[in-house]
């Protein structure tokens, strides 16, 4: 009977250890990335170069500009301070300096971000344009290539994501919601409820710029909107759904390339609010036509996380690894954004799909 108990406390005692043991695994799993990093960015994007990686995002106490970090292994993060001012001998902008992203061309480094242009004659609320700034050294300092925006659409634009291919260079940005009231079936049954008169909407193009930057070639295209019809992509309309607000947003594009697939992930819904969320679209050009995915939205809140968006897409340091760079808040941060970084990966059907958001306690 003693060696009966004996080898019962023996098995149990192992089946415990086991499950520690996998417990602690999956933990250390999890929190390989240390969710969220300790950076206080909203926006981020990632730059991957001469094995360092580099992070520029919206306010973690810039002044009228950005900073960034660096990392060897995407875990420990060093602050680089503030890599770009707006009132460089070049600079155009007057304030709102938003979701900076860096390229490395030649040898150079240029950073495509949004500010509001101090040209602005109308006394325009939202005068949002988007310029470009070139540095030695990742870690600047940016100067401006000239002392205006790349372009000006007639409208106010933010969140520029470029695309090199075949000697040409794409520019994607998003058209704000301002002063754009836009009729359909979310729209009339808002305004049917007593919630709102008008639904204001950004909307995402795409347009072929000069190889130095100075300016574009051809009109924008249309990319990606928000729904028509009531029931479709019901997730891009929580904002107004929600009585959060009049608007509803297709922003923070980013895109790239899988086998002769082009994805494009972009975020839908009030960037300060809880439902902000992720979706993607695919098409066999850089310009379009997308089709959004009938499995959208891949990244969006949980009982953890919310406000999950604007994400920017890196690989592991061994290169095994997708990963999806993105901003989102806990309990614990209150309001501020801070940095998450999960995988993500490209299904056999050619599904998108992110492992996220997780957060380590």
């Amino acid at each position: 009977m003693n060696k009966i108990v004996i080898n019962l406390f023996l098995i149990l005692y192992l089946l415990i250890g086991s499950c520690n043991v996998r417990k602690a695994a999956v933990i250390d799993k999890m929190s390989e990335y240390s969710n969220p990093l300790p950076v206080d960015f909203g926006d981020p994007f990632v730059l991957r170069d001469g094995g360092m990686y580099y992070m520029y995002g919206t306010g973690a106490g810039a002044k009228r500009g950005f900073m960034a970090y660096s990392s060897a292994n995407l875990k420990e993060w060093k602050s680089e301070g503030q890599v770009y001012f707006g009132n460089n001998k070049n600079g155009w902008g007057t304030g709102a300096y938003w979701a900076p992203e860096v390229y490395k061309r030649d040898g150079k480094y240029y950073m495509f971000y949004s500010a509001q242009w101090k040209h602005n004659p109308t006394n325009e609320k939202e005068n949002f344009k988007i310029g470009v700034a070139v540095a030695d050294k990742p870690t600047g300092p940016f100067v401006d290539l000239n002392d205006r925006p790349v372009f000006d659409p007639g409208y106010p634009i933010i969140d520029a994501n470029v695309w090199f291919e075949n000697g040409k260079t794409y520019l994607y940005y998003s058209r704000c919601c301002y002063k754009h009231p836009v009729e359909s079936e979310v729209a009339a049954w808002a305004k049917a409820k007593g919630l709102y008169d008008e639904i204001e909407e950004s909307w995402v193009y795409g347009v072929e710029m000069k190889s130095d930057f100075s300016g574009t070639i051809g009109e924008p295209v249309l990319l990606l909107r928000p729904p028509i019809k009531m029931g479709t992509d019901e997730w891009e309309s929580r904002s107004v759904t929600s009585q959060e607000v009049n608007r509803r947003w297709t922003e923070g594009s980013f895109i790239f390339k899988n086998k002769s697939t082009y994805y494009m992930m972009y975020s839908a819904n009030n960037f300060d609010g809880k439902n902000y969320a992720v979706g993607y679209a695919t098409s066999r050009n850089p310009l379009g036509p997308f089709k959004k995915a009938e499995n959208n939205p891949v990244l969006q809140k949980n009982e953890k996380v919310t406000g999950t968006g604007h994400n920017s897409v890196t690989w592991s340091p061994d290169g095994k690894d997708m990963l999806c760079v993105y901003h989102g808040r806990t309990a614990a941060t209150g309001h501020t954004r801070l940095v998450f970084i999960d995988k993500m990966e490209i299904l056999k059907d050619g599904r998108l799909i992110v492992h996220g958001p997780t957060i380590i306690e």
